[in-house]
């Protein structure tokens, strides 16, 4: 996978999980999983490392141990003791610094979220009818019946009909705005309207022209 080169939003779910495989599984997964590459690939390769350090101590603690009861040479106590120290240090680095990353990442998610509010609120705005027919015009397969938008869409079948409904569904999911649907066999009908603003709004505009996109792909 190619990392892209604008970091992508983080829901307020993806950041929590980042922070739990971060804080609780290995420092820079999470980072990584939320798409902060460099960041999560830095934690990653310094936790490797203090890990490979304490583990070549215990390593060589262990051969001392094993040669200290199979010889009869005098025994002497082990040392490296430094690789532990340095292997420690090393993952406490990455363990903190995958924490700020978690911790930036819930303040971006709560960012995110402030920014969907506010865009829901602009939504909610019932549009004035210069408006309506400049954004109309874009979308010349739909009709305008008062404060209601709406348009047929026609296919080859019943099971591509439903298949249509159910990817507008997903879409209405997403937006949290949700059209009238009628269905006969392979015809379906949108209608589209924003209830709460008393008439249409740039929601029902925006679901409209994503609904065409859907269209187009079968």
């Amino acid at each position: 996978m190619r990392p892209s080169s604008t970091r992508k939003k983080v829901s307020r779910t993806q950041a929590r999980n980042a922070a739990l495989l971060n804080q609780l599984g290995t420092p820079g997964l999470g980072s990584l999983l939320a798409g902060r590459w460099f960041a999560g690939t830095g934690q990653l390769v310094l936790f490797l490392a203090g890990f490979v350090l304490f583990c070549l101590w215990a390593f060589r603690n262990l051969s001392q141990y094993y040669q200290m009861m199979f010889s009869d040479a005098p025994k002497t106590a082990a040392g490296n003791g430094h690789l532990a120290l340095v292997g420690v240090a090393i993952c406490a680095v990455a363990w903190v610094w995958s924490l700020v990353t978690s911790l930036s990442l819930f303040r971006e998610a709560a960012q995110v979220n402030l920014e969907s509010l506010e865009s829901f609120a602009a939504g909610q705005v019932k549009m004035e009818p210069p408006k309506i027919i400049l954004a109309l015009s874009a979308l010349p397969q739909w009709q305008r019946d008062g404060e209601i938008i709406s348009r047929t869409f026609v296919f080859k079948d019943f099971p591509a009909a439903m298949k249509f409904v159910n990817l507008v569904a997903e879409l209405a999911e997403q937006a949290q705005h949700h059209p009238d649907v009628d269905i006969r066999w392979n015809k379906v009908t949108l209608a589209l309207t924003t209830h709460d603003a008393g008439g249409l709004t740039e929601k029902d505009f925006a679901l409209a022209k994503q609904c065409d996109a859907l269209s187009a792909r079968d």
